[in-house]
């Protein structure tokens, strides 16, 4: 920031002054910025994998029949994959490296994105006196949790030791014995030092940023369970209202899908046990996810003096809880109490928002009262209000806990930016209360009305009776004609299933083909099943004399269905059309012939082609 631009103002308390959102960052599953996470939305992809053996063996937690109570029914989760923190970017030496929990360099390296997208990098041009950092997170992370079982080792040295002598085992044969095991129990874990605890601790998270970023306004942890995050941006935004602080950075990181609350989610139920729908009539539960997002916020006035590009503004929020309500199941009247706070701040009603992004973790509980908040706030409003498109951006990468808010907050701050209605991904068939509801789903995106006020708002609950609620709007800027065509085209390309194709000039060839994709069908995300898709398309020969073809909708039913493609090929198979099975298998020396089929008995007839000239140029 250049030294020309007005100083920042603090130290006054205005009431009723908007907050600007002028930089955001995230690290989310299949997304590495905010505008990742946005085409992601668009296009309707979904994180989910089986979770890996690396975070969670599931030979040894997984049960589908729910009767051991230290296991977990559900196998699948939204991981962030291939993430590498730059510990000498950030001068952070090997020990403490080690010592810490992920969680603490995730969190620094996001807000450093947050900080340079708001034109802040390295923390130039920082009032730093007056910058804060607000965090949402829960337990820290899972990898400081498994850290200390290296503390552990002498309650199981005393339980292994018991179990051998009871065996007779010789004196001088089992001490040996319980030696080796005590270097091999604690070889995964680093030693404890001055560092470990704290690297272990959750308020250090946003200490640490302060620390490299030398702010003084003060760094603190919120915990308001999976309310954290956006908690923290209610929080932050109270504090620049106040005049506290003049620039905050709000955000939440959660890196947490270990036993502790895997198994405990399970045990109330939670999980989802075979697919995560959302606002859905099947709504059972959801999948987990992981990650992190940081907005760097300030007063509006003060963001318009400097010239900075704000991506939308917040006009109210509220916070309440639901009292006798219950500890872990969501209340309607906390969350009524916490809408009309919101909208109360805001000088606006709820009937005038476009867009809802909800908190939807696909509960049948949650989902039930939050559709009937929703509504019922908007009908309270003005009864005449229309159905307001709603959606969660959880089903694309799971619940990410402490974090979810925030990512939430970037999906409806990127909806106002870009005026555009994000489609509803998970909702597959829409839940009874949203019959004649003041809310609807989307099936693709569409265009802001016209003339109507660009307005998204966002909800947040957290275990222990927490409901959060945030309105925000675009601030003044010519408005978008129309979606571009990248985004056109993003938000038309979900489908329920995916084709698959393989070409080889032998039936050795094809089913070595076959085989090599086989060996990680099972361990990719849905979404990446378009993108497996998409690559054997690409890399299909001109011409094949042995061709074949499965048609999969999870990666699961890809890995069987490669399967017995595989056996097909081994018996020498020529032809196979199991319409049913999804399996294909055709060779011969003559180029196929393609044909189209248009079934049915008075079908209508649409003269743009419908969903061919959407889904196909």
């Amino acid at each position: 920031m250049n030294e020309a631009r007005p100083p920042f103002t603090g130290g006054t308390a205005r009431s009723g002054e908007a907050i600007a959102i002028v930089g955001m960052a995230c690290r989310y599953p299949d997304a590495r910025s905010p505008e990742e996470l946005w085409r992601n939305v668009l296009a309707q992809r979904r994180a989910f994998r089986r979770m890996p053996d690396e975070r969670l063996r599931l030979e040894d937690y997984l049960d589908t029949t729910r009767q051991d109570p230290d296991s977990i029914y559900a196998s699948f989760a939204a991981v962030i994959e291939g993430y590498e923190f730059d510990r000498e970017r950030y001068r952070v030496a090997g020990p403490a490296y080690r010592a810490a929990d992920l969680a603490h360099w995730l969190a620094l390296d996001v807000a450093a994105e947050s900080l340079a997208d708001a034109g802040f990098k390295d923390g130039e041009g920082l009032p730093r006196e007056t910058t804060g950092v607000l965090l949402g997170n829960t337990l820290t992370g899972e990898f400081s949790r498994a850290n200390t079982l290296r503390l552990r080792w002498p309650y199981v040295r005393r339980v292994v030791d018991a179990g051998l002598r009871e065996r007779g085992m010789p004196d001088a044969e089992r001490l040996a014995l319980i030696q080796r095991l005590e270097s091999r129990f604690k070889a995964p874990f680093p030693e404890i030092g001055e560092e470990s605890l704290a690297g272990g601790l959750s308020n250090t998270i946003a200490g640490r940023i302060c620390n490299h970023f030398d702010l003084k306004g003060g760094g603190y942890t919120v915990d308001g369970a999976c309310a954290a995050s956006l908690l923290a941006v209610t929080t932050a935004c109270t504090s620049l209202i106040a005049g506290d602080l003049d620039v905050a950075l709000a955000g939440g990181v959660d890196l947490s899908l270990d036993p502790f609350e895997l198994v405990g989610f399970a045990r109330t139920g939670a999980l989802a046990p075979e697919l995560m729908r959302v606002y859905d009539r099947n709504s059972a539960g959801f999948w987990p996810g992981e990650g992190c997002g940081f907005v760097v916020l300030m007063r509006a006035d003060d963001a318009v003096a400097r010239g900075l590009r704000s991506y939308a503004v917040i006009r109210g929020w509220g916070v309440a809880s639901d009292g006798s309500g219950g500890i872990t199941r969501p209340e309607a009247a906390g969350q009524l109490l916490a809408l009309r706070r919101a909208y109360t701040r805001a000088g606006y009603g709820a009937d005038t928002v476009g867009y809802f992004e909800g908190h939807g973790t696909g509960t049948s509980v949650g989902d039930a009262v939050e559709l009937e908040v929703l509504s019922r706030a908007r009908r309270e409003a003005s009864p005449e209000a229309t159905a307001a498109p709603l959606g969660t951006v959880k089903a694309n990468i799971g619940h990410t806990k402490a974090a979810a808010g925030l990512a939430g907050l970037l999906k409806a701050t990127l909806a106002v930016h870009h005026r555009l209605l994000p489609p509803t991904t998970g909702c597959f068939d829409p839940h009874p209360l949203l019959e004649g509801a003041a809310v609807r789903v989307l099936r693709e995106a569409e265009s802001w009305p016209e003339g109507s006020p660009v307005r998204a708002s966002v909800s947040a609950m957290g275990f222990g009776g927490i409901d959060t609620h945030l309105t925000l709007e675009a601030p003044p800027a010519p408005r978008l004609a129309a979606p571009d065509s990248p985004r056109a085209s993003l938000s038309a390309t979900p489908q329920d299933t995916e084709v698959f194709l393989f070409g080889a000039d032998d039936m050795s060839a094809l089913r070595a083909a076959v085989s090599r994709v086989a060996q990680f069908a099972s361990r990719i995300s849905f979404a990446e099943l378009a993108d497996l898709a998409a690559a054997l398309q690409q890399a299909l020969p001109p011409y094949a004399a042995a061709r074949a073809a499965v048609i999969a909708a999870t990666p699961a039913e890809l890995a069987a269905r490669l399967a017995t493609l595989i056996g097909a090929c081994a018996d020498g198979t020529a032809t196979r059309i199991d319409a049913r099975g999804g399996v294909f298998v055709g060779a011969g020396a003559r180029e196929p012939r393609i044909g189209l089929l248009f079934p049915g008995q008075g079908s209508p007839i649409y003269r743009d082609t419908g969903a061919w000239s959407r889904r196909f140029d």
